[in-house]
């Protein structure tokens, strides 16, 4: 068994570290964006970095990864970056569909497979580990990723596939945007009872100064207007916004993403 526990970064971004597993000192982090607070917990806790994972190019992701190549260096050590090919900072090139055996963190080496979920960035990757999905700015709980490099056909069909894991899926995605997002989804879907539910719960989680992350993607189904888009009642809100027509669910996700944009 292993713990994935996020360290914060920057204003609202989490850095997930797995691990260690068994009794070992290693572990995997997920988009190391900033060294520092890596560093000072690596060292707190005697551990060394085993991997790194890096969903996408963006510098909040990866700005901390040479600095963290030199502290391993300083210590005897070494880590392979499992990205996408065109990162400069990809020692293992990862594809859409690779299942990946990840031998550095223990004897038992664990199973990951790699989905291209290109929206955010053209070079987005998600992981599964288990019944872990680390997603970056994918999905966010109750929101998606800006569109920065990709169209919306795109973004929805990367959606698609997250939908298309199972329910209880837990999703680690990369940064603390869940309450924004909520003000959001009760303009989106005034009705919806399990969203008006899950508000309260994350409300109360963040008063007590606990992470909203990690989500479950069965709530996310429930709760989350872009991954609802074949709902009525999103097609309905989206129509009236912009008072046009919407004709299919990608114009809808376009939309509500353009919506959403300048909320």
């Amino acid at each position: 068994m292993y713990s994935i526990t996020p360290i914060a970064a920057f204003n609202d971004n989490y850095i997930w570290m797995l691990g260690p597993i068994d009794g070992g000192d290693g572990v995997l982090l997920v988009d190391p964006g900033d060294a520092s607070p890596v560093i000072a917990t690596l060292e707190q806790q005697g551990l060394r970095i085993a991997a790194v994972l890096l969903t996408h190019h963006h510098g909040d992701h990866s700005g901390g990864i040479a600095d963290l190549r030199q502290w391993a260096s300083k210590r005897g050590g070494s880590f392979k970056v499992y990205g996408a090919a065109s990162s400069e900072f990809t020692d293992v090139p990862c594809h859409d569909g690779d299942t990946l055996m990840l031998s550095e963190l223990s004897t038992a080496p664990l199973s990951m497979k790699v989905l291209a979920v290109p929206g955010h960035t053209l070079d987005h990757l998600a992981f599964v580990i288990d019944n872990a999905l680390f997603c970056g700015d994918t999905l966010f709980s109750a929101g998606c990723g800006r569109l920065f490099e990709g169209t919306p056909e795109q973004l929805f069909d990367s959606l698609a596939k997250i939908k298309a894991l199972p329910a209880d899926t837990r999703v680690y995605c990369a940064h603390e945007y869940t309450q924004s997002n909520l003000k959001f989804a009760a303009v989106v879907e005034p009705d919806n009872q399990a969203l008006a539910d899950y508000i309260q719960e994350v409300n109360a989680r963040r008063q007590l100064g606990e992470p909203s992350i990690p989500t479950v993607l069965t709530t996310e189904l429930a709760i989350n207007p872009f991954l609802r888009t074949e709902q009525p009642a999103i097609t309905a809100a989206v129509a009236r916004h912009w008072q046009q027509g919407v004709p299919d669910e990608v114009t809808s996700l376009a939309l509500l993403r353009r919506w959403k944009d300048n909320f």
